[in-house]
């Protein structure tokens, strides 16, 4: 079976980017959403995030519903390699910032989400998360993997609830193209363990 590349996202430290990349991580995630308790407000800390990753590991960004002058913004100051839309934003939207992208989808009951990825025709992957009403992401919760549609691009993102002890069973059911960490690989909000993010990708790569 086909290797699912992991992503480490709520990275806040440069401490804890250093560890995801000793760990294995292909790549980390930094939070420009205020509400979010992993967000990241200093541009210039988030600068040196993503240098300490190192060369060989994506940094994404993460935005909910930002405006094109924040994000405009932020890529002067911060040397991001892909960009990860987890709110609202159209196609278009995601598209003008001449930069690899990412959309995220909440599987709420009811919305055809094969016909919503499709409208992403350039998106390098489509990110699959838990719906909470009124929460963009970052839940915690985990939801059904089978209710994910067949006919899906195969650069499939798995996100929600996971964590060391049933990543496993998520890759071997699911087989994604990737899986994204969070809450499941701290020790407390924002900050990262570097025991659970190496048991979390041992389990991914070796399940």
């Amino acid at each position: 079976m086909k290797r699912s590349r992991v992503k480490i996202c709520g990275i806040t430290s440069v401490k804890d980017a250093e560890l995801a990349a000793e760990a294995g991580a292909d790549a980390i995630g930094l939070v420009f959403y205020p509400p979010s308790p992993r967000y990241v407000q200093d541009l210039s800390l988030a600068a040196d995030i993503a240098m300490a990753a190192g060369p060989f590991v994506t940094v994404t960004g993460l935005f909910v519903n930002a405006s094109a002058e924040t994000l405009e913004a932020t890529l002067q100051r911060v040397p991001l390699n892909l960009l990860q839309f987890h709110g609202d934003e159209s196609p278009e939207e995601c598209m003008r910032f001449d930069r690899p992208y990412i959309k995220a989808l909440r599987m709420k009951p009811g919305v055809d989400i094969a016909a919503t990825a499709q409208s992403y025709t350039h998106a390098r992957g489509i990110l699959l998360d838990a719906y909470r009403k009124g929460v963009p992401g970052g839940t915690g919760e985990t939801f059904n993997w089978s209710n994910i549609p067949d006919d899906l691009s195969s650069n499939l993102i798995l996100a929600g609830g996971l964590h060391p002890d049933n990543i496993a069973k998520a890759i071997d059911q699911v087989a994604p193209w990737a899986v994204d960490v969070s809450g499941g690989v701290e020790a407390s909000p924002g900050k990262k363990s570097a025991e659970r993010m190496k048991a979390f990708i041992d389990n991914a790569q070796n399940f």
